[in-house]
């Protein structure tokens, strides 16, 4: 989302030209964040794409570089306070229902139960991090959580914390394609009964998530070699 995405155009000390792919796909690869170069891919809302974001990152820009998606997703478990930062440690697909053949639900035929974050990644991003940063697993549907479906994904997924409409999607894309990966979402809402919540939250979760991204790309480039790239999805 624009709002999502704004957060690192303002923290950047650098800012080049917006380019759109269609579909909602814009593109800004000449950015500097932190003193790390950086591509940002807008990918807009849902699956199919947060899954075109993804493809057209690690085709067109580098696929060995690390992939990110940032922004927000709203607090599922009990406890998830707004403004809380997750980071997944897994991921996991809450459309997908192969239960009639065997499958655990939420997992894809073919696919592994959960995907897993960068061990390295979500290190770096939570070690010696501020206080509300923490890990979890996030889970992904193309429906915005709200009071009456948040019950039944609770009882459906006891242990998924935060819910958004984009990372599951990502690190499936990722994981087939061997990319390092990791999404940093802060809590915009506690799955209210309508969106009121969401929007007034909006503004300060994905501040919350760009400080927490902008922070693991400083400690990511002082951790190992530089890389040319790193590829942010918002």
């Amino acid at each position: 989302m624009d709002e999502e995405a704004a957060p690192f155009l303002a923290r950047a000390e650098h800012v080049g030209d917006e380019v759109a792919r269609g579909g909602g796909l814009a593109v800004r690869r000449d950015i500097v964040l932190g003193g790390v170069p950086v591509a940002l891919v807008r990918g807009g809302i849902g699956f199919a794409n947060a899954t075109a974001a993804a493809a057209y990152a690690f085709y067109t820009l580098d696929g060995a570089v690390p992939l990110i998606s940032a922004g927000t997703a709203g607090g599922l478990a009990r406890g998830v306070e707004v403004g809380q930062v997750v980071v997944g440690r897994q991921y996991v697909n809450m459309n997908a229902d192969a239960t009639a053949f065997g499958y655990t639900l939420g997992q894809v035929p073919g696919m592994p139960e959960r995907y897993d974050g960068d061990e390295d990644l979500v290190a770096l991003a939570v070690d010696g991090a501020p206080e509300g940063v923490s890990t979890g697993v996030i889970g992904s549907g193309e429906v915005f959580v709200t009071a009456d479906h948040a019950l039944r994904m609770r009882e459906a997924f006891p242990d998924v914390v935060a819910v958004d409409m984009e990372s599951a999607a990502v690190a499936q894309f990722a994981h087939t394609h061997g990319q390092r990966f990791v999404s940093v979402r802060a809590i915009s809402d506690l799955c209210a009964p309508d969106g009121t919540e969401f929007l007034t939250h909006l503004d300060g979760a994905a501040d919350r998530s760009a400080d927490a991204v902008v922070r693991l790309l400083e400690r990511l480039t002082g951790s190992e070699p530089r890389q040319p790239e790193l590829a942010a999805q918002a």
